[in-house]
C-alpha cells in the first residue's frame, strides 16, 4: 500500500472542507456531551478547537475518530460520510488521533511503538523511512528507540504519541491537548513540530487548554462551551477579542 504525503503550501479557501461537522450530538450513557457542534477543517489548515476543562473538546474529537458515537448529525471527511463509519477504517482514509493522556503502549520499545503508527501500511521501506523522519523531528526518540514507552519522560511520551500518529501519514491529523502538562521548553518543541508538519501538507485539528499557545499558532478557531460552539473566527481575531482574553487568556494562560 502506497501512501502519498499530501502536500498543501497554504490552507485551501475555495474547495470543499476536508472535514465537515454538522449538528453533532453525541455523549456517553444518559449524559449529552455535545449539543448539535458545527465545525469545518480545510485542507492546509491548523484549526484549534478551545475551551473549559469539560467543555467537550476530547468528546469532540472522539466523536470525529468515531470512537464515540454520533447521536444526530452529520460527519463528513474527504468527501465520505464517516457518520457511522468504524474507527480503524476511518483511520485508512487519513485520519489519524494522537489522543489525550498520549495513550502509548507501555511495553513496546520506542520503535515498536512507532510501528503501531503504520499498522495501515505495509510499505516496510517507506515506513522504516518515516521512523527516521520522526527521529528526525524527536531525536530524543531515536537516542530512547530500545526504550520502553512506559519508562520516558511525560514529555518523551507526547513526541511519541504525536510521532505514532505521523506514522500513518494522515491528512488529517487531531491533537489533544498535546502540550498538558509538559515544561515550556517541551511545548515549544512541539508547537514546532506542529507548524512544520502543517508546512509540509498535514492539515491539523488541534484541542488545546493553552488557548494562547493555539491560537498563535492556528489559523481558525472555535470556542466550545459546555458542549456547543459559542464563537468562530479566525485565530488572530479571536485572540484580540476580549471576551476570549477574560475567558481564556488570563494570567498564567
Amino acid at each position: 500500500m502506497s501512501v502519498q504525503l499530501h502536500k498543501a503550501s497554504a490552507p485551501n479557501r475555495d474547495g470543499p472542507p476536508l472535514l465537515t461537522v454538522e449538528g453533532v450530538r453525541a455523549g456517553y450513557g444518559n449524559i449529552e456531551a455535545l449539543h448539535g457542534i458545527d465545525l469545518e477543517v480545510r485542507q492546509g489548515e491548523i484549526v484549534c478547537l478551545i475551551g473549559a476543562n469539560g467543555a467537550g473538546k476530547t468528546s469532540t474529537l472522539m466523536t470525529i475518530c468515531g470512537c464515540v458515537k454520533t447521536r444526530a448529525g452529520r460527519i463528513t471527511f474527504s468527501g465520505q460520510d464517516i457518520t457511522a463509519m468504524a474507527s480503524d477504517k476511518i483511520v485508512r482514509l487519513g485520519l489519524a488521533q494522537s489522543p489525550e493522556g498520549r495513550k502509548i503502549f507501555p511495553r513496546l520499545t520506542v520503535l515498536e511503538n512507532l510501528e503501531m503508527g503504520a499498522f495501515i501500511r505495509n510499505d516496510k521501506a517507506e515506513i522504516a523511512k518515516d521512523i527516521e523522519r520522526v527521529i528526525s523531528l524527536f531525536p530524543i526518540l531515536g537516542e530512547r528507540r530500545s526504550q520502553a514507552g512506559g519508562t520516558l519522560s511525560g514529555g518523551e511520551q507526547q513526541m511519541l504519541a504525536v510521532g505514532r500518529a505521523m506514522m500513518s501519514r494522515p491528512r488529517l491529523l487531531l491533537l489533544d491537548e498535546p502540550s498538558l502538562g509538559l515544561a515550556p521548553l517541551i511545548v515549544l518543541k512541539i508547537f514546532e513540530v506542529i507548524k512544520t508538519l502543517n508546512a509540509e501538507g498535514t492539515t491539523i485539528l488541534l484541542v488545546e487548554q493553552n488557548a494562547r499557545m493555539a491560537l498563535k499558532h492556528s489559523h481558525r478557531g472555535y470556542v466550545l462551551e459546555t458542549g456547543s460552539i459559542t464563537m468562530a473566527d479566525r485565530a488572530d481575531v479571536l485572540l484580540a477579542d476580549p471576551r476570549v482574553q477574560a475567558a481564556y487568556l488570563g494570567d498564567g494562560h
